[in-house]
């Protein structure tokens, strides 16, 4: 039987009415759909419920599941002391996903639990589930920094390991945009209501190819917190027909709430959309490449040539004659599926020519960039570069003397420093520019720092 339902809810604590003490009335559509989702998987008896939830153990490149054998949760914190409940896990399913990723070399396990208490995005679904069925045991589950794909091919896997004898349904906990309402907590930005609008129409029609499609600097402005518990749901029911309802849409408190649900219909080989997002995004960067510019082919056949021969590239005969004549600092930067992958340069030149500088960095920031795994052989087809060729940086007094589309920034204080190079996606404003800088750099706010601008010519494919 495996995968016989899977089910998108939010998880306010105040729709529960212990801690809504009212309020909650006022998402209303949103309680009705999620007792009519409970009493849908009362009717299919499940033996095992996943539930993926924002709110447990969150790892930037690592998936984690809950080990033990049972757990338990409660609603202290939001004031509902009288709320409490235990769950089995179902330690066998649990072995058989940790194995299957040591296998396919998945970064996903139970390894580095520090909490081991129900979060409040596990207990809002257990608390209307369990009014109508409790005879299951259960896997908790966590999305991760890592990219959109990978969460969809880690529900793949999820899939191909679930027993036939073992009937499983799905429950992806988590809320859309925190940004709809500028009376909400958290204020309104204009990307709240749009990245809400294209995904509530994704999930109604399961065009599950749009989970995998966001661009990652919009989906940050929204402020969500779904998505990966969303993207992991649609990679257990990959390749699959299923019949999709939006059950409810709301956000009157400023957050959006969705409550959607899939049944299984039958094999469709068409909805594996991880291989059609992989052979569309193949297909544009062969494109790109066709029109690539001596700059950026030299940053790709750098790092391509060091993972296959693990040895740097000599400096080609052929080359125009900035590369081989000219000294300047270089910023090498590797992007796969729209995510950084890789970035390092140089702020002054270190190597007797441009094409060095270009040779050395692109090579570093595929495998020596501390925030992420080296580069395999496999992933040089995906992967598309940048190269920034710096101009000497000037110190600077004020923001007033900064521009996030012309200059890029470095700050400094005593030993620490930290650069941001300009025009980058997402960063639309001075602050947001210098305080990433800062961030990077680890000053903290109110310590006093200096700052320098500088520009670029920049190379992408």
């Amino acid at each position: 039987m495996s995968i016989i339902a899977t089910f998108i809810v939010p998880h306010p604590p105040l729709i529960i009415p212990e801690v809504g003490k009212g309020e909650e009335r006022r998402i209303q559509d949103t309680i009705d759909a999620y007792k009519s989702i409970a009493k849908e998987i009362a009717i299919l008896k499940p033996d095992t419920i996943i539930i993926s939830s924002p709110h447990s153990q969150l790892y930037r490149d690592y998936f984690h599941m809950s080990p033990g054998s049972s757990a338990i949760g409660n609603l202290n914190q939001f004031g509902a002391i009288d709320i409490k409940v235990k769950v089995e896990y179902d330690g066998s399913l649990i072995s058989l996903i940790s194995e299957e990723c040591i296998s396919k070399d998945i970064p996903a396990g139970t390894e580095g639990e520090r909490d081991s208490s129900l979060d409040h995005g596990v207990m809002v679904p257990l608390y209307f589930i369990n009014k109508y069925y409790s005879d299951f045991k259960m896997i908790r589950v966590s999305p991760s920094g890592l990219s959109p794909l990978q969460h969809y091919e880690f529900g793949k896997l999820i899939q191909s390991v679930i027993p036939k004898d073992k009937s499983v349904v799905w429950i992806a906990s988590g809320d859309l945009s925190h940004k709809l309402n500028k009376d909400g907590p958290y204020g309104l930005v204009k990307e709240g209501p749009i990245f809400d609008k294209e995904l509530v129409e994704a999930i109604s029609k399961g065009n599950f190819l749009k989970l995998l499609s966001f661009d990652p600097h919009f989906v940050r402005k929204a402020a969500e917190c779904g998505l990966g518990s969303f993207t992991m749901m649609a990679g257990v029911i990959d390749g699959y027909d299923v019949k999709s309802e939006l059950l409810s849409y709301e956000g009157p408190f400023g957050v959006g709430y969705v409550v959607a649900k899939y049944n299984i219909l039958g094999k469709d080989d068409s909805r594996m959309f991880d291989k059609i997002y992989i052979t569309s995004n193949e297909e544009e960067i062969k494109l790109s490449r066709l029109k690539e510019d001596p700059y950026v082919k030299l940053a790709r056949e750098s790092l391509e040539y060091y993972i296959k021969h693990h040895k740097f590239l000599k400096t080609p005969d052929i080359l125009i004659s900035d590369l081989v004549n000219e000294q300047a600092g270089v910023f090498v930067s590797i992007h796969k599926n729209g995510n950084l992958r890789g970035c390092v340069g140089t702020i002054n030149p270190i190597t007797n020519c441009i094409a060095s500088e270009i040779i050395q960095n692109a090579v570093s920031a595929g495998i020596n960039d501390p925030r992420f795994s080296k580069v395999k052989k496999n992933e040089l087809t995906h992967l598309q570069y940048k190269v920034d060729i710096l101009f000497p940086p000037e110190p600077i007094e004020s923001f007033s003397e900064l521009d996030v589309k012309r200059y890029g920034v470095i700050v400094s204080s005593g030993y620490k420093s930290g650069l941001l190079l300009p025009n980058l996606e997402g960063v639309d404003t001075i602050e947001e520019q210098v305080n990433i800088a800062k961030q990077k750099a680890g000053i903290l706010n109110g310590e006093a720092f200096k700052m320098k601008r500088f520009e670029v010519i920049r190379h992408s494919n």
